[in-house]
């Protein structure tokens, strides 16, 4: 196995498209080894609708990063004190959901630093019944990408607030929060270490304590071909929003001036069709802001900027354009 160091990268866009270059384009028989620690980020399963996993008003707010991944899984959050580790290995048709091979060496890593760390379930690492790690695969040709999240010193707190985590998806595990299912893994070390000691020591325990760890140096080309990736697929608000499935929307609320129900077709990320009923009274006929809204991106800045064209006022008087935002997106 080699070693490839992302220089300290910690956008996940520019991560991801390592990861993918890696894959698809390294030539080598070696099994490969990736570590990234990212910026407050939501990294979304290949197959899930975004709109439906984020809280957006909370990440438009914090900056936080949305990108979609080439695995499947769910979506998980990623900040400065989250570890990611990425082994890319030849495909063979058994490995495809064999978790327990390639968590194997990561859980002892984490045993012999005194956390009591085990595999759960499919593809998860817990310690005492509270998950610390997610992990996911893909693969495309000969080469396999299974790779996991190792929560060290995550602001718990931000992740909560950052997903849209179903209450259905909670319930179902018979547990009542998120905070209560996920840990760090920094509350389980007897001895005090920050995230790039942590590094160290998990890199050093992949690699049998060796005094010199194999690497490959990203070159000036491999850092063009991974910049291509990142801007034509991870950069892309088609690629992060777009490819979630079409899916309704209704939200409701009553304000001042009268109730508000909202109805909205989502098709590949852009409003197909808007609705809205209600007890208000406005001046112009709701039917020119339900024309004006069609075909719009559904996000908040897209919004926004149709918004800034219409006299707003005279569909709902006293409602803001960013209160009414934050109405479809909350």
């Amino acid at each position: 196995m080699i070693f490839v160091d992302n220089q300290n990268v910690n956008d996940p866009r520019i991560n991801l498209a390592i990861e993918e270059y890696l894959q698809r384009h390294l030539t080598t028989t070696d099994d490969v080894l990736l570590f990234y620690i990212n910026e407050p980020s939501i990294i979304i399963g290949r197959h899930q609708n975004t709109f439906e996993e984020i809280n957006q008003a909370y990440v438009t707010e914090h900056g936080v990063h949305i990108v979609r991944r080439l695995s499947g899984g769910g979506a998980v959050y990623h900040d400065l004190g989250n570890l990611n580790f990425s082994f890319i290995t030849t495909y063979i048709e058994g490995d495809f959901h064999n978790f327990a091979k390639f968590t194997r060496p990561v859980i002892a890593a984490l045993q012999g630093m005194g956390v009591a760390a085990e595999l759960s379930g499919r593809n998860d690492i817990q310690v005492e019944q509270r998950k610390i790690s997610g992990n996911a695969q893909y693969h495309s040709g000969s080469r396999l990408v299974t790779h996991g999240t190792l929560l060290f010193d995550t602001r718990i707190e931000n992740l909560v607030a950052a997903l849209n985590v179903k209450a259905t998806k909670i319930t179902s595990k018979g547990i009542k929060s998120v905070r209560s299912r996920v840990a760090n893994i920094s509350e389980y070390l007897a001895e005090p270490m920050d995230i790039l000691e942590f590094r160290r020591r998990i890199l050093a325990s992949l690699f049998d304590n060796r005094p010199e760890i194999p690497q490959y140096v990203l070159q000036e080309a491999d850092w063009k071909q991974i910049n291509e990736i990142a801007q034509q697929r991870y950069f892309t608000w088609d690629w992060n929003y777009g490819r979630s499935p079409d899916f309704n929307v209704q939200k409701v609320h009553r304000f001042a001036f009268g109730e508000v129900d909202a109805r909205i077709n989502v098709s590949r990320g852009v409003i197909e069709s808007v609705r809205f009923f209600g007890d208000y009274q406005s001046t112009d006929d709701v039917d020119l802001l339900e024309s004006r809204l069609t075909g719009v991106r559904y996000d908040s800045a897209s919004l926004e900027e149709v918004l800034q064209q219409v006299d707003f006022n005279r569909f709902f008087a006293g409602l803001s354009s960013q209160d009414f935002i934050h109405f479809l997106f909350d």
